[in-house]
């Protein structure tokens, strides 16, 4: 398994963890997302061990093995209304890589051309809440792609994240996903927003969350093209790739989020020493999460004023 590749899986793992140890996630529940991230109750034996949980048995991983699936509750709150008469908004799909590959797409009506934004979801896959920042994104005056990178499994491919009513087994199926799989989807994702009508490619920018903040700053080494970069708290690039970044690159960061925005001043030094514009915002009373409205850790004032502060830096730099 590559480092990025362990990066990956490693990522979801220490968050299911992190949910367990702040209360968000129940005991079964944090058990049969290991089980099911390991594939076995002998791996979710070594797994566990490895983030520290001592004291779990087998018999007790089993148990939890069988447990109907505990989604966290979701409000599905929308700031903008899937209706909305003043976008053109709905589920795309378009050939690449050798599949149908499935996205959702939000752009203003009756505009002939604007800047273009890719939005990169969760490791929940592309769930209603990311279609909602498409749209967002859309008001603002951007033709919005999200991508659904759970389309790369060979067993989603006739409908993506939405054939699957438990979120713990798309986070399975990304930990999982082939480092190039992901680069090659986000890549592909990329040329079809960009052949779209009206699409302005030398206007192109991207903003990710969660496990799409990390796969936003992996694409930023991977596409010279884009002009700005809009990561929140996701994990870092490989620094030695951090010369290659050519946008303008946003980092939003909650200061209670110690697993992911302990990394920051070392990501931020390597931007200052390779010359890549950037700019982090670290909100002190926000958590992992904190722009999600409909997930526990959503904080509006800080959700607001960085959704605010992306859009002055799109406007800035697209």
């Amino acid at each position: 398994m590559s480092e990025y590749k362990q990066d990956l899986f490693r990522y979801v793992a220490e968050e299911f963890a992190e949910d367990y140890h702040e209360g968000e996630l129940p005991r079964r529940e944090f058990l049969r997302r290991s089980v099911l991230l390991s594939g076995s109750v002998p791996g979710a034996r070594l797994l566990l061990a490895t983030l520290g949980v001592t004291g779990v048995s087998a018999a007790e991983l089993a148990a939890a093995q069988s447990a109907p699936p505990q989604n966290e509750a979701a409000t599905n709150s929308y700031h903008v209304d899937p209706a909305d008469s003043a976008l053109v908004a709905g589920p795309v799909t378009y050939q690449a890589l050798g599949r149908t590959n499935f996205a959702y797409l939000a752009r203003p009506k009756g505009v002939e051309s604007a800047p273009i934004v890719m939005i990169v979801h969760e490791n929940k896959g592309l769930q209603p809440h990311i279609e909602d920042v498409a749209r967002r994104m859309a008001k603002a005056g951007y033709i919005a792609l999200a991508p659904d990178f759970v389309s790369i499994d060979a067993g989603s491919r006739t409908s993506g994240s939405k054939q699957y009513t438990d979120i713990a087994q798309i986070s399975a199926i990304i930990a999982k996903l082939a480092p190039g799989d992901v680069d090659a989807h986000g890549q592909a994702a990329a040329a079809f927003l960009k052949s779209l009508p009206g699409a302005q490619t030398d206007h192109f920018g991207m903003a990710g969350f969660c496990w799409g903040g990390g796969v936003t700053w992996r694409m930023s080494t991977l596409l010279p093209e884009l002009k700005a970069a809009a990561p929140f708290y996701g994990p870092s690039p490989d620094f030695a790739a951090i010369p290659k970044i050519k946008a303008a690159v946003l980092g939003l960061y909650g200061g209670l989020d110690t697993r992911i925005t302990g990394n920051a001043p070392a990501t931020d030094a390597a931007l200052t020493a390779a010359g890549v514009r950037h700019k982090f915002i670290v909100y002190p009373d926000a958590n992992h999460a904190f722009h999600n409205d409909t997930g526990a850790s959503y904080n509006k004032a800080d959700a607001e004023n960085a959704w605010a502060n992306v859009l002055v830096w799109f406007n800035t730099y697209l």
